[in-house]
């Protein structure tokens, strides 16, 4: 049975995105431009990209009502850096949310500039067995939290990667490497909302 998983393809990077879920066996990669592609699917990632750009996308292609609508009612989402920014709830130091739909306080470009970019291998229980690399460039980061907002991992004593129940974000990029422990990670998210 094959489960078709969303990317959000309005900016940012969605052929990392796609192309890493074309190497998991089951699953269908839909690039979601529309509400109407919206039923077709059981999740959806939001990429990385310009958060403030694709937060304008997504009001001008009607695909901010449905997404909120779809994720109350269940449907997972991932949001990795820019996607992160789209879900929290509050965005530190503008007076603007996205979708505001997970109990965080995201802190844009956290890290610097592109130059600042940089990568280090983390072990996350939750999400992998070994050490994964993680990739973060430009990367937000989560300054608070509340509710039953789950902390997956932290670096250096920041929150880099939380879920909320079927929402799932992370500051870095797993998309931009070669390891599919976090696209696993969310499918099985997917498949476990599905029982």
């Amino acid at each position: 049975m094959m489960t078709n998983i969303g990317v959000l393809a309005l900016q940012g990077s969605v052929a990392e995105h796609m192309k890493m879920l074309y190497m998991i066996e089951g699953i269908t990669p839909c690039e979601i431009r529309g509400p109407q592609e919206m039923d077709a699917i059981s999740g959806i990632i939001l990429p990385g990209g310009e958060s403030t750009t694709i937060g304008k996308l997504l009001k001008e292609f009607d695909l901010l009502d449905i997404i909120i609508e779809k994720v109350k009612n269940g449907m997972p989402v991932w949001g990795t850096c820019a996607g992160m920014i789209l879900l929290a709830k509050e965005i530190i130091g503008e007076d603007y949310v996205h979708l505001g739909l997970m109990d965080i306080s995201a802190k844009r470009n956290a890290y610097g500039s592109q130059l600042d970019s940089f990568r280090i291998d983390c072990k996350i229980p939750d999400v992998s067995d070994i050490e994964i690399p993680l990739v973060f460039i430009r990367a937000p980061l989560v300054e608070n939290f509340s509710g039953n907002v789950k902390v997956l991992a932290r670096i250096n004593g920041k929150v880099v990667a939380v879920r909320q129940d079927n929402m799932l974000a992370t500051s870095f990029h797993p998309e931009l490497t070669d390891d599919l422990s976090f696209h696993r990670y969310f499918i099985k998210m997917v498949s476990d909302s599905k029982k």
